[in-house]
Formats: C-alpha cells, structure tokens, sequence
C-alpha cells in the first residue's frame, strides 16, 4: 500500500482519479472472481476486452499448466502479449479440479489458515513458474 501511494503521489494523479480506478479495477477483480456462467457467445465477446469468469478460473486450476495461465483479472491482453493465454481447462470447467493440494482440509478455509498459508509447511513447494508446454 505504501509503495502504491508513492506512485500515485509522485505521478500527480487526482484523487478522483485515483477511486474510479480502484472501483473499476475491483469491480472486474469481482466480476472474474464470480462464480457466474456466462453465455458462450457472450463470453467470447467479452474476453476480447475484459477477463471473464471463465477465463480466470482457469488460472485457479490444480493442473500446473493451466495454473500458469491466465492470471489477468482486468485485461485479457497481457496474457495474450505474454503467451500465458489459455482458452479453456483440458478437462472442462464442470471437471476441472480448483484450489492449491495442499490446502483442500475444511480447517483450512478459516480466515486465519488462509491467511497464515504462504507460510506453512508445503506452500513453497506449489510451481508457478512456468508451463509444461511450452503453451
């Protein structure tokens, strides 16, 4: 938060600004974050100009590849620019397994056990370092 003031100071941004970009950038974060299935002609529209559900939920995937994909959750074209781009999951979205291995105990959903997972015992283990594929 620190560093994100320092750069709004020091570009002179106007405050006003400053909040319709933050309410923007959330009010995506929330829309590809939803649990919400789109129309397919839809989603397909939509993914040329935002991160749709279905686009980023791919990224949440256990599959290594395609948790290295897709981790816009504002703009699609970075991950297009940047070949992290993938279209769907291999086995579907009704059979794509969601979430780190790890972390899969009901205890483990408490809002302290998650805030406390980067630091557990296995965490580092999880690769996000690139694709197996290449693609």
């Amino acid at each position: 938060m620190v560093i994100k003031m320092g750069a709004i100071a020091a570009l002179g941004a106007p405050p006003v600004a400053v909040i319709i970009f933050e309410v923007l950038l959330n009010a995506t974060a929330m829309f590809n974050h939803a649990n919400a299935k789109l129309p397919l002609a839809l989603d397909r529209v939509l993914r040329l100009f935002v991160v749709t559900p279905d686009m980023h939920r791919v990224h949440h995937s256990v599959v290594v590849n395609e948790t290295n994909s897709n981790f816009g959750f504002n703009l699609p074209w970075w991950d297009r620019l940047f070949g992290t781009y993938r279209d769907q999951p291999a086995a579907g979205h009704n059979g794509m397994t969601i979430g780190i291995e790890i972390f899969r105990e009901g205890g483990d959903l408490r809002l302290d056990k998650m805030l406390a997972q980067p630091f557990r015992k296995g965490a580092d283990n999880y690769a996000i370092t690139g694709r197996v594929d290449g693609g």
